[in-house]
């Protein structure tokens, strides 16, 4: 298994410089907790697979690298200023979103059917909250319906027509299918048939196919100043699914979890495993149950996932800020800000 480490926790508010106080002022600040330096902080990921250094362009790898960062900032920011920790993740999932080198709305990947079909989910970690859609068509940006589900349905999880109805209804942007298409995306479709159609027909023409050209999600799991925590995750699915497949970006649990006791999980990879092993949930249980820390117990339930035959990743964040991103894959897209307010962005192992 391989370990992204970082640091154990990060984003501190800046401490100012020590002084001598006079009595007067030392017992008007008895009463003012709320004077405590607050630790919040935010990670994010774009998918976990095959991702070679030799295969990447550095124009590519430019704009991968740019693209997580755009995300990075957008939630570190809110967060910065004093915002939830849910406006922090769908903000950073809606610039990912829009980003059309990453597999989650804009850049979706397509279906058997040559149709795209996305799927997203957000959990708020202080009342176990959480919204789901599922197989949408039409929304621009799925982590905002996942969230008004959350706030304004009543419901956890809807899908497809009913869903994009409750979207028309609260004024979330629609729009035609014609803008997930991306030549990338589609010829990765293509290739793929071609490929399956080669294999069923016996000897003929090796196809290349790589982890960008299969799947792939986007997600960020943030602690704000409140100590609350959320996790949103969002994704096109899997290139030449068969339209209505589901993976575990939606299930509460699987690939999207959050609990103020303990932590914000999302999760990238082979959403039927992730599932299987309900990822999320299980990162929180064994460290509620079981007492771990936050990479002991992802660490462990990744290589649960790996035993079952599945691969990919996950990023997570505790309560006192901690961080982790293990993936068990040649790489992962993924980025935090370090104890200095650095921006860390990382794609290789």
């Amino acid at each position: 298994m391989l370990f992204s480490a970082v640091p154990k926790a990060f984003g501190t508010l800046a401490e100012e410089p020590a002084k001598s106080l006079t009595a007067a002022e030392e017992k008007r600040l008895e009463n003012q907790p709320d004077m405590e330096i607050k630790k919040f902080g935010i990670a994010i990921h774009g998918g976990a697979g095959t991702i070679e250094r030799a295969n990447m362009t550095p124009e590519k790898e430019r704009e991968y690298r740019a693209g997580l960062e755009r995300a990075l900032r957008a939630g570190y920011d809110i967060l910065k200023h004093g915002r939830s920790s849910l406006d922090a993740t769908e903000a950073a999932v809606r610039v990912l979103e829009d980003d059309p080198h990453f597999n989650a709305g804009k850049g979706s990947v397509f279906t058997s059917a040559g149709t795209n079909e996305m799927d997203a989910a957000i959990m708020d970690g202080k009342t176990l909250a959480a919204g789901a859609v599922a197989a949408l068509k039409h929304v621009k940006n799925p982590i905002s319906l996942a969230r008004l589900v959350m706030e304004r349905s009543g419901h956890v999880m809807m899908d497809g027509e009913g869903a994009e109805a409750f979207a028309k209804e609260n004024g979330i942007e629609l729009v035609d299918q014609r803008y997930f298409f991306t030549q990338e995306r589609w010829d990765a479709l293509q290739k793929i048939k071609a490929a399956e159609k080669h294999r069923t027909g016996g000897a003929g023409k090796t196809f290349l196919i790589t982890d960008q050209d299969r799947h792939g999600t986007v997600g960020a799991v943030a602690l704000d100043k409140n100590g609350n925590l959320a996790a949103a995750t969002s994704t096109g699915g899997t290139t030449n699914k068969r339209p209505g497949r589901v993976g575990d970006t939606p299930i509460i649990g699987a690939g999207t979890y959050a609990n103020n006791a303990t932590c914000a999980v999302s999760a990238t990879g082979d959403g039927e495993y992730f599932i299987r092993a309900t990822v999320g949930h299980d990162v929180s249980a064994l460290m509620e149950y079981r007492g771990m820390s936050l990479e002991e117990a992802a660490q462990a339930v990744l290589d649960k996932v790996a035993k079952l035959g599945g691969t990919g990743g996950l990023i997570a964040i505790d309560r006192q800020g901690n961080v982790t991103l293990p993936f068990n894959t040649s790489g992962m897209y993924r980025g935090y800000v370090d104890p200095n307010g650095k921006f860390v962005i990382e794609i290789y192992k």
